[in-house]
């Protein structure tokens, strides 16, 4: 065996070794915009309420000023319509999975770390509420007790400050981006719906790197 051969074996050794994970919870809330829904009646805005949200995240740092993460979050949305002075909701969650690249503006060892992150996967939205034969400004648009997958685009930022060794606090938001969920907002006979969803969502975390 070259000593070549030994010498490459053993910087990938070192570079795997090097390689350092990261666990953390979150929690925030979430302020998503509206959509206008289009009826021989007018218009109305459909859309969410702003609510709390809870998660996790399992990081990856593969180099000094990159890292990926998995993450899932969980939102407490309820529905809503607005016209005419009038505003029924209905009650509505939502769950986010998607994958982020973290681009980090310091090493990864420095005690406060400025990072931008982008990435994508999907979210779920979910109608809870009840049922009823009649909603009001239902020539509009009906408030559904049912599911939509919506492809989700991930963009935001943040920091990270480092409280211990291996225990750090992040301090940071996210845009989710996705296409109007029309099975849970369902527009009504001879009504449309435009425009995307973008979630605006800051939050806090706690995380703990390990190798």
């Amino acid at each position: 065996m070259s000593l070549k051969y030994i010498a490459l074996c053993s910087l990938g050794l070192t570079a795997c070794l090097a390689q350092q994970y990261e666990i953390g919870g979150t929690a925030g809330a979430g302020f998503a915009t509206g959509a206008t829904v289009t009826a021989p009646a007018g218009t109305a805005t459909a859309g969410f309420k702003s609510g709390a949200l809870f998660g996790g995240f399992l990081g990856h740092h593969m180099y000094e000023r990159v890292s990926g993460e998995v993450r899932y979050t969980y939102l407490m949305h309820d529905l809503k319509l607005s016209a005419g002075g009038q505003e029924p909701t209905f009650g509505a969650q939502a769950h986010a999975l998607h994958y982020d690249v973290l681009v980090h503006t310091r090493d990864r060892e420095s005690p406060v770390q400025p990072f931008v992150a982008g990435g994508g996967g999907m979210m779920l939205y979910r109608g809870t509420g009840k049922e009823a034969a009649y909603q009001p400004l239902g020539e509009f648009a009906y408030l559904t007790k049912t599911r939509d997958v919506r492809p989700l685009l991930s963009v935001g930022g943040g920091v990270r400050v480092r409280l211990g060794p291996r225990l750090w606090l992040r301090a940071e938001f996210r845009d989710y981006i996705t296409p109007f969920p029309e099975k849970v907002i369902a527009p009504a006979s001879g009504a449309s719906v435009s425009g995307w969803v973008h979630n605006i969502v800051p939050m806090a975390s706690i995380s703990y790197t390990f190798q």
